[in-house]
């Protein structure tokens, strides 16, 4: 699952046959039953270049994709959110992020052991604390289609926007969030247990929003475009705590 994990970030576009004959070169004796179990277990699709963490039920409501040839040039003007697997020595958890497309600020993020939707709307409410966008882009899965998440994004009268399924693209700057996370800080490390996963998420989410330069954002940080010059909104201090890993700056 490990080596799994590191060969999908390189190359999401590998299909089952590839990915089982990737791990062979690297001398596991698997086949490729055993790696699309695994695939499953950990939530991978082998077809589309996009992680299938969360999967659409029957009866919910999905909505259009708004972001057809628009072009998003402020804050709050689109936010996105998505899931992704994060490895511990033993087992796994999930890691949800809410962003802002623009500035590419991560405005809050959680960690669960299951995919249930209460980890997805306890990092919405957290990012709605500090503001709200014009429109909300996810995928169709079932934790972002559920009532209770589309229904507090209606409340607010936030447009509601959803990828088409297997279309990694439409989500591109979340995904490129994952990668970073991923390289950076997650594969640099072992987490053992579930408290050093948060306290290792919480030190990268602090350095990408406040120290990380991007060369899309003119060589500033995601919290400086998110920011700027805007009065009514103000970063506030670090109040991450281990047990509450909804996070705001």
């Amino acid at each position: 699952m490990r080596m799994l994990d590191e060969q999908y970030t390189r190359t999401p576009f590998y299909g089952l046959p590839k990915m089982t004959e990737c791990l062979k070169r690297e001398g596991c004796c698997v086949n490729h039953k055993m790696v699309s179990r695994l695939m499953k277990l950990m939530g991978l699709e082998a077809i589309y270049p996009k992680r299938n963490l969360s999967k659409p039920l029957k009866e919910h409501k999905k909505y259009p994709c708004l972001l057809r040839d628009i072009s998003i040039v402020r804050p709050d003007h689109v936010w996105c959110a998505d899931i992704t697997y994060i490895r511990l020595s033993q087992g796994f958890i999930y890691l949800v992020a809410v962003m802002d497309w623009h500035s590419r600020y991560v405005l809050s993020w959680e960690i669960s052991t299951t995919l249930d939707k209460e980890f997805c709307i306890k990092a919405l409410e957290c990012a709605l604390h500090l503001s709200k966008p014009e429109i909300f882009n996810t995928d169709q899965g079932s934790q972002f289609t559920s009532d209770d998440f589309t229904g507090l994004l209606e409340s607010m009268g936030i447009k509601i926007s959803m990828d088409g399924r297997g279309r990694a693209l439409d989500n591109i700057f979340v995904e490129r969030l994952w990668r970073s996370v991923k390289y950076e800080e997650v594969y640099l490390h072992s987490y053992n247990t579930v408290k050093e996963a948060k306290a290792g998420l919480a030190r990268y989410f602090q350095f990408y929003n406040t120290e990380r330069l991007h060369q899309s954002l003119d060589y500033k940080t995601p919290s400086e475009v998110y920011f700027g010059n805007r009065t009514e909104l103000k970063p506030r201090q670090n109040v991450l705590h281990l047990n509450q890993p909804c996070f705001l700056s």
